[in-house]
């Protein structure tokens, strides 16, 4: 059974959470879907637990930004310098080097969509959907950074979003994350952990730049500024 582990940002606690909950549904395989570590008060750490696991792994825009801030938003920019101070170079250009997509059977594994790792699919159609879509030939197409997790189809193919483990945007506070099962089916999962803790965490380890993020996970919502 293969967990699908995206958009964790540095929240250990989510992560450990996370990890028991598929473990003992079967888990025994894991898809990481990038932003590992960005934003949280536990980037290294978290790292070195999903290295711990079997996994894959892909690229995502904040191991992008964390290697290049200015390609990131001037308001998150104070967080990517605490982040980047916390990983290390070394690591941080590690995480930078990692594919931006990858194609396993009939499934295409990406960050944000299949040509981008900012722009991506929401819940309800968007117009340019075909532009993202042109040219796949996967019959299922798994992504993040949106952190709001659902399923739906897009023509043929059929779109899922696991959800953030560690920031999740749909006002549910609880780590998000899917399950594929041996037949291909797919469990949408939610996990209890103390996010309120985490936040705290966040605030005391990045100091000022650590509010919009610690906010973000109080409140499971995108606050913007």
């Amino acid at each position: 059974m293969l967990a699908l582990i995206y958009d964790v940002h540095g929240n250990l606690p989510a992560l450990e959470a996370v990890q028991a909950d598929a473990e003992a549904a079967g888990a025994d395989r894991y898809l990481l879907g990038g932003d590992y570590a960005l934003f949280g008060a536990w980037p290294r750490d978290t790292v070195a637990r999903l290295r711990d696991l079997d996994a894959d792994w892909i690229r995502g825009n904040g191991e992008r930004w964390t290697a290049a801030p200015e390609e990131a938003p001037e308001q998150v920019r104070g967080a990517i310098a605490r982040s980047r101070d916390l990983l290390g170079e070394q690591l941080v250009d590690e995480l930078a080097a990692l594919p931006e997509t990858l194609a396993q059977d009939t499934t295409l594994y990406c960050h944000g969509s299949p040509v981008s790792d900012v722009r991506s699919f929401l819940p309800d159609p968007a117009e340019d959907e075909e532009e993202l879509l042109q040219g796949v030939g996967a019959e299922r197409v798994v992504f993040g950074h949106t952190h709001l997790a659902f399923r739906r189809r897009a023509g043929g193919i059929e779109l899922v979003n696991p959800g953030s483990v560690g920031m999740p945007f749909d006002g549910d506070t609880r780590a998000a994350y899917g399950l594929v099962g041996e037949g291909g089916e797919i469990e949408l999962r939610r996990v209890e952990y103390d996010h309120e803790a985490s936040a705290a965490a966040v605030r005391e380890v990045l100091g000022e730049s650590g509010d919009l993020p610690a906010r973000r996970i109080e409140q499971a919502r995108f606050d913007p500024a």
